[in-house]
């Protein structure tokens, strides 16, 4: 079933999508520069794969045809959000009901 709410035009989301990719690749530089095995070094690198992951969400979603769209309530994700945090997929409500 498609959903009735528009989907950002591709020449707003091929910027989008580059950053995405170049955030990807500059994460995985920077994990593979974390070296030890003390406590800093691995918050760093589990944060680091969870911002990976992320990434490759909001990509996935670009690929869907469905970046914006929340995936938690399927509402559009306000513009100003997608604006600060691209790799967002969900919007702010629901992030706060999550926390």
């Amino acid at each position: 079933m498609k959903n009735n709410i528009l989907s950002l035009p591709k020449k707003l989301l091929n910027p989008i999508k580059l950053f995405l990719e170049k955030e990807i690749v500059k994460m995985k530089r920077t994990e593979k520069t974390l070296k030890g095995d003390n406590f800093d070094v691995e918050v760093k690198a589990k944060f680091m794969k969870k911002q990976i992951v992320q990434l490759r969400k909001a990509l996935t979603m670009i690929k869907m045809g469905k970046y914006g769209i929340c995936e938690s309530c399927g509402k559009m994700i306000d513009t100003d959000r997608l604006a600060v945090k691209p790799d967002a997929t969900i919007c702010i409500k629901c992030e706060r009901e999550r926390e």
